[in-house]
């Protein structure tokens, strides 16, 4: 026998509540098109235009018809926490939210909660769009994010990209027609959304570590520099000014955030500084703010903040003072300010912030930096310090600073100064792989000096056999072949017979061994 709408209700009470709560969250009462949605699922509801319910007592599953344009059928599988329509919308329609009220009605007041919902209308958005100013573009942010993020209720990192994507798509409908206004529109409201998440956070104390918050901020960040991209190529209108200078002071507010992801708002600074806020005059005037702000109460260290504008003023005795305070905890700060310095080519000013952070980077690389992050940060000072002069010295206290992460670094360095020997002495010193020593450029060294090779050779041909299986052997023959070549180059192949007949002679009593050194001819 089916059940009736009311015993399916009460059956599934916290299941209909919790989603009729999410589709609130969801609709804006001051958005015309979610206004229109709620109207319409009314309609349905108030014109019975919802048949008698389809409903399994053993799958648990319910299916309802609804009357409209076009029939529609809402599936809710409750076991599944699951609704779903078979109209066209793909985001919350009047279908679903129709079917979630007539079920919500034997436990609530429908007209009560329109009435409520209804109540929490303010200026309607598309009047703020009309009225084209930064202010009335921060209230229609605002008025969305207020209505979406709860004062003092954490939000799920989980949960946080899928949140963005509703309130950008409530937004993005009120998008000026303009093509030229739509790039600092979409820029503008990112860094509006951007900056009420990361207060959020700081206030319900989030975890901005989480994997899933860093998910969020990758992808803003992504979208936020292709905006940046894109208006740095056009000309300015004269009526987008004050959009820049809101901008400005939006950017300057997520700086100075009191803690919490502080590489992420060091580098969002770094790219609207260094590429979309470029007129001298806006420099300087920031600079004067920004020394003006010593009283901020932030995780971010001041003094790098300055070092960018120094940079980009071209004031070499302030820079140097500032970077006089460089210490384990915000070297890697400092470090990102120089990497944009030679990003704008400004090289001299660059190389005086590395060669301040030269002494630090031993601690900080081997005590401070994750491992996780070690291999990756040595690759970009690599890359870094490649683009200033550095004396023999510092560029050897460089590479013993980054210890056994920095080989592949520091072999291509004595490769670069003909010092095959050490080349291969380090790798005696730090074994790795036959793979890993071409990475580090053994192709080279053979080219160069064949024979100063031939040990390494052998030792990881040594390292095969010790594994004791025919995969192994094989692959130690793989390593003799190129040693013989080696040996070719180095005009020592009757050394290279005497090594294999004196190998196979140690390890006689290793059949397959044998039948893999004979096969491969070494001996030919």
């Amino acid at each position: 026998m089916s059940l009736t709408f009311s015993e399916i209700a009460h059956a599934h009470k916290d299941f209909i509540q919790h989603k009729l709560q999410t589709f609130e969250d969801q609709l804006h009462p001051s958005a015309d098109e979610d206004a229109e949605l709620v109207t319409r699922a009314m309609f349905s509801i108030r014109n019975q235009a919802i048949k008698p319910p389809h409903y399994s007592t053993f799958s648990q599953i319910l299916v309802c018809q609804i009357q409209d344009v076009n029939t529609a059928e809402v599936t809710i599988n409750f076991p599944q926490k699951q609704i779903s329509c078979s109209c066209p919308k793909t985001e919350l329609c009047r279908h679903q939210l129709a079917t979630i009220l007539k079920l919500s009605q034997y436990f609530i007041s429908l007209q009560q909660w329109l009435s409520n919902w209804r109540s929490k209308k303010s200026i309607p958005l598309h009047s703020l769009a009309a009225a084209r100013s930064p202010e009335n573009w921060q209230r229609m942010a605002d008025e969305v994010l207020n209505y979406a993020v709860k004062g003092h209720q954490p939000i799920e990192p989980y949960a946080l990209s899928a949140l963005n994507e509703s309130i950008r798509s409530k937004i993005q409908r009120h998008r000026p027609y303009e093509q030229e206004w739509q790039e600092l529109y979409q820029l503008f409201m990112d860094i509006a959304i951007l900056k009420h998440f990361l207060l959020h956070a700081v206030k319900t104390k989030t975890d901005m570590e989480h994997h899933y918050f860093q998910f969020f901020l990758e992808n803003t960040l992504s979208r936020i520099l292709r905006s940046i991209d894109a208006l740095s190529k056009t000309t300015r209108l004269f009526a987008t000014e004050p959009f820049y200078d809101a901008l400005q002071q939006s950017v300057r507010d997520i700086l100075f955030i009191e803690k919490g992801a502080k590489s992420f708002r060091l580098t969002l600074y770094l790219q609207f500084w260094t590429k979309l806020f470029d007129e001298k005059k806006r420099i300087t005037n920031e600079l004067i703010i920004l020394e003006q702000s010593s009283d901020i109460e932030t995780d971010l260290d001041l003094d790098v903040v300055l070092a960018i504008f120094y940079i980009l003023l071209g004031s070499t005795s302030p820079l140097e003072r500032v970077t006089e305070i460089l210490d384990e905890d915000n070297v890697e700060s400092f470090i990102e300010v120089a990497q944009y310095a030679l990003h704008k080519g400004y090289v001299d000013e660059a190389a005086i912030i590395l060669k301040k952070a030269l002494p630090l980077l031993q601690t900080f690389v081997q005590d401070n930096l994750l491992p996780i992050r070690r291999q990756k940060f040595i690759r970009k000072l690599d890359k870094l310090y490649g683009q200033i002069s550095l004396t023999e010295q510092e560029e050897l206290g460089l590479y013993a600073s980054f210890g056994r992460y920095g080989i592949e670094s520091f072999s291509n360095y004595l490769l670069r100064h003909n010092r095959f020997d050490q080349w291969v002495a380090l790798h005696q010193l730090y074994k790795s792989s036959i793979p890993y020593l071409e990475q580090c450029g053994l192709k080279d060294v053979v080219a160069q000096s064949p024979e100063i090779a031939l040990p390494l050779y052998h030792y990881y041909a040594m390292e095969e056999i010790q594994q004791k299986s025919r995969q192994n052997y094989k692959q130690a023959v793989r390593i003799w072949r190129a040693m013989k070549n080696a040996s070719k180059k180095a005009g020592k192949l009757d050394y290279f017979t005497s090594y294999i007949e004196a190998v196979q002679q140690q390890f006689k009593r290793l059949r397959a061994l044998q039948e893999e050194m004979n096969k491969s001819n070494l001996l030919g």
